[in-house]
């Protein structure tokens, strides 16, 4: 795949807890764009499971609500 192939944004949201500003909030969405003939199933298997094998988001887990959501297009 290209390097411009897949790009991510991420929001993040901040709320008032206790008096104290606090990261509660992550939602990152992916645009993939796949070359002719790219198994699209293993990229779902791929985004149905990246939250749980990401470092950042385990080691958030718990304390920041973490989504995601996905646009794949073949080229």
């Amino acid at each position: 795949m290209a390097n411009d192939a897949i790009s991510v944004t991420a929001e993040g949201t901040n709320e008032v807890v206790d008096r104290i500003v606090v990261l509660t909030r992550i939602h990152a969405h992916y645009a993939i764009r796949l070359p002719e003939g790219a198994p699209r199933d293993k990229v779902d298997r791929a985004l149905a499971s990246h939250v749980g094998k990401c470092p950042t988001a385990c080691s958030l887990k718990g304390a920041v609500e973490i989504t995601w959501s996905a646009d794949v297009t073949e080229a």
